[in-house]
């Protein structure tokens, strides 16, 4: 990643602040209180599962568990019962892994209407999304304490699979689960330390879309999924 006329807009910076640009002795504060860190701190992948099952409740979010050999079954239930017929998913590597390659051509050859995010045809994936019933990824941190899945949008894995369908389906690695966000920011920060590559977005989703802003009154679907389904996979 290029970073572009960086050392120009903190030099406007530091000028708009009628001070100079501090480049040593900046350290970053070491706090004698970090409760962030304690939140289900110690907990077992399993309990963690079981925290983001009752979370799943409190956000109106359907919870499943498979394992691999069974990722394929669930996800046929949930699209019918979703009569999702119009399907949108990330191409991800991971799809190979957990046999989906297999499972989407099947059910395309059994009439539904599948596309793969394809970087190469632009605009076109953002109309499919649009008209689709049913969005499908992979979350790549699951947030266990809110119920949130985090998502890493590449030309892979476009924004509109979890924000356009209808309704959504997260395939959730139980590896993938952690306490909070506290730990996922660490583990973005720490790749990009590190020299990894790091999504230039990052989507944090918890559960169908929510809206409380007009009177109080909470209104499902205003600008996202109606209905949204996580399923738990033992890897």
């Amino acid at each position: 990643m290029t970073i572009i006329n960086r050392e120009a807009f903190l030099d406007n910076v530091t000028a708009n602040l009628h001070r100079p640009r501090r480049t040593k002795g900046v350290k970053r504060p070491q706090w004698s209180v970090r409760p962030q860190e304690k939140v289900l701190a110690g907990l077992s992948q399993d309990e963690l599962v079981d925290v983001l099952e009752k979370h799943c409740e409190v956000i109106h979010t359907d919870f499943k568990r498979t394992d691999r050999d069974g990722v394929a079954a669930v996800l046929k239930e949930t699209l019918e019962g979703y009569a999702g017929k119009a399907i949108v998913a990330s191409s991800d590597s991971r799809n190979t892994e957990y046999g989906l390659d297999d499972f989407y051509r099947n059910i395309q050859d059994d009439g539904h209407d599948v596309h793969l995010w394809n970087e190469t045809k632009g605009k076109d994936n953002q109309s499919f999304a649009e008209r689709a019933d049913v969005g499908i990824t992979f979350s790549d941190i699951t947030l266990a304490e809110s119920g949130t899945v985090t998502l890493f949008n590449n030309k892979y894995n476009g924004r509109s699979i979890s924000l356009m369908p209808r309704t959504y389906i997260a395939i959730i690695p139980k590896s993938t689960i952690v306490p909070r966000l506290t730990q996922a920011a660490k583990q973005i920060h720490e790749a990009n330390e590190t020299g990894n590559d790091v999504a230039s977005c990052v989507s944090f989703v918890t559960g169908p879309s929510n809206s409380a802003d007009i009177e109080m009154n909470l209104i499902v679907g205003v600008h996202g999924p109606v209905e949204v389904t996580y399923i738990v996979v033992d890897d």
